[in-house]
C-alpha cells in the first residue's frame, strides 16, 4: 500500500486589470483646476460615451459628485476620473489630454479604438477594444 498525499489545488493568480485610461500632465492639471474651483464638492470627472453626432458617438465629461458602485475608478497623476461602465470597452487604452489655444480649450481623447471622426470634430465612431 502506497501513501499518496494530495496537494491542494493552487488557484492561478488573476491577471492584473489594465488601467482603462491614462492622463497627460495637461489633462491632470486641468482636472485639478476644475476640482478646486467647483461650486460643490466633486470627487473627480466622469467620462463616458454617448450615441449621437454625425459620426455616431461622442465623448462625455461631467463633474462627478459621488463614486457609483459600477464606476471604473482611474487614479492617475493625483486625480480621479470615473469611467461609465458602458464606455469601458470603447475607452480601453485611451489617453486623455487637454489642449488650449486662443480659439478653444478642450479635453482631447487619443483613442486606439476610434475608427473615424466627423469633420467638425464633435463626434467619433468607436469600436469596442479587443481584449
Amino acid at each position: 500500500m502506497t501513501n499518496t498525499q494530495s496537494t491542494p489545488a493552487t488557484k492561478p493568480k488573476p491577471r492584473p486589470r489594465p488601467q482603462v485610461m491614462k492622463l497627460t500632465e495637461a489633462a491632470a492639471a486641468r482636472i485639478r483646476e476644475l476640482t478646486n474651483r467647483a461650486d460643490s464638492e466633486i470627487v473627480g470627472l466622469r467620462v463616458g460615451v454617448k450615441n449621437g453626432g454625425c459620426a455616431g458617438q461622442s465623448y462625455t465629461v461631467e463633474y462627478a459628485h459621488e463614486i457609483r458602485p459600477t464606476d471604473e475608478v482611474v487614479e492617475d497623476k493625483g486625480v480621479k476620473i470615473l469611467v461609465d461602465p458602458k464606455a469601458v470597452l470603447f475607452l480601453l487604452g485611451t489617453e486623455m489630454d487637454y489642449h488650449a489655444d486662443k480659439m478653444q480649450a478642450q479635453f482631447v481623447f487619443n483613442n486606439p479604438n476610434q475608427i473615424s471622426a466627423c469633420g467638425c470634430g464633435e463626434s467619433v465612431q468607436l469600436k469596442p477594444a479587443e481584449v
